[in-house]
């Protein structure tokens, strides 16, 4: 059984209000995606490891569903797992994710797709590190954005800079 406990976080819990979100519709949905967005989330496809956005890189901000814009990550939770996608010890808020049997491709995973876009992100596993509470959130880079710390309060997500004092 995979570990579901949530570790703590330095900070104080943030909840993700769903209300603030929306799913396009299809059509616009095909207007904003990139093909391998369009993919990856509407048709959990899986980008290319190691050559994708967000495998490597450090900056501080958060990661946000590419279709609704509702947070996910931190990059204070990101780390180098060595698999060619991004990883994520936790999600901002577990809320905003939901998980979802996936026998696919010969092999019996949990998959994890966004709340309120029900974009497919990745998969999760029980093999990250022990003492960040010891999951790997392996997600595609194709279905995140990511907004930078110094920009946070422009785009609206100010009240996420919490998570980095």
């Amino acid at each position: 059984m995979r570990n579901t406990g949530d570790a703590q976080r330095d900070t104080a819990k943030i909840e993700v209000d769903p209300n603030r979100y929306r799913r396009p519709s299809e059509e616009e949905l095909r207007e904003r995606l990139t093909d391998v967005q369009y993919r990856v989330t509407q048709h959990a496809a899986t980008e290319s490891p190691f050559v994708n956005a967000f495998h490597s890189g450090g900056a501080e901000g958060i990661y946000v569903d590419v279709v609704t814009g509702e947070p996910l990550f931190s990059s204070r939770d990101k780390y180098d797992s060595g698999c060619g996608w991004p990883s994520f010890t936790r999600p901002i808020d577990s809320a905003a994710i939901r998980e979802k049997d996936d026998a696919s491709h010969g092999m019996i995973r949990t998959e994890v797709r966004s709340r309120v876009g029900d974009s497919h992100l990745g998969h999760v596993f029980d093999d990250g590190p022990r003492e960040r509470g010891g999951q790997r959130y392996c997600i595609n880079s194709a279905a995140l954005r990511f907004i930078p710390l110094e920009d946070l309060e422009g785009e609206g997500y100010g009240e996420y800079k919490s998570l980095f004092v």
